[in-house]
């Protein structure tokens, strides 16, 4: 390893964990303002992607996470808009902290509202007007069904639950025709309607709703059928629909 690139390890380690030696020659004074400038540029940017875990953690906890982050993950991308998905899959890898065992699904739904305001994935060749029942029903690019083990939407700092609930929390987040960010919750019903559109590129709407059916132990009930066409035809009118697949 050349000189200045051992150099530049060094510096990097030492900005990293002020206990690792740094490279000689440099102030200490001059160590100092570079740690807290990284650091502070980290941290700000991680607050302003997580301000409910920031809030619920309390300010001495969440700087622990942070330094934690800061000084044992390597980051993967120069981008900053794609820091707060390392700082999750940091949180993932971590074991679970007893004090706050949804911190991680927590850090991915909070995260979700960045994605859902930065996301550009065009949108597929479609027909607005397609026959939901005999074409391929096709889902906007930017709606996303999700389902957390924790009550991730509750948590607060006056809420922070021990215990799993017996039942998933079941979320959609997509962004409106106005660019706004929306959050509401989904039925069991509705969460897996959507699910199996947005894994679905080849089955009709049809064949969906029929699967649907046998999954709930339906299959010969027209009436299930009927409110589940009902449920597609609403997605549709709210726009999570865009049609069906040119």
């Amino acid at each position: 390893m050349s000189t200045l690139k051992a150099r530049q390890f060094a510096f990097a380690a030492h900005l990293r964990d002020e206990t690792v030696a740094p490279p000689p020659g440099i102030e200490a004074r001059r160590l100092a303002v570079y740690r807290e400038l990284f650091f502070n540029t980290i941290e700000n940017l991680l607050a302003s992607n997580f301000p409910v875990i920031k809030k619920t953690l309390g300010q001495e906890a969440w700087l622990q996470k942070v330094r934690d982050f800061h000084r044992e993950y390597r980051a993967q991308t120069p981008l900053f808009t794609r820091i707060g998905c390392e700082f999750i899959d940091f949180l993932q890898q971590q074991p679970q902290d007893p004090a706050a065992p949804w911190l991680a699904e927590l850090a991915h739904y909070e995260w979700m509202e960045l994605k859902a305001e930065i996301d550009n994935s065009p949108i597929p060749p479609h027909d607005t007007e397609g026959d939901l029942l005999q074409g391929i029903p096709l889902l906007a690019p930017q709606v996303w069904p999700l389902a957390y083990q924790w009550p991730v939407e509750k948590i607060s700092p006056s809420f922070k639950p021990t215990a799993t609930p017996e039942s998933p929390s079941l979320l959609l987040v997509y962004r409106d025709a106005r660019m706004q960010v929306r959050f509401s919750s989904l039925a069991p019903l509705a969460y897996r309607l959507l699910q199996l559109v947005a894994e679905n590129h080849e089955q009709t709407g049809h064949t969906l709703l029929q699967q649907l059916a046998h999954e709930a132990g339906q299959e010969q009930a027209s009436a299930f059928f009927a409110q589940a066409m009902q449920m597609l035809l609403s997605l549709k009118s709210q726009g999570l629909l865009l049609g069906t697949r040119a």
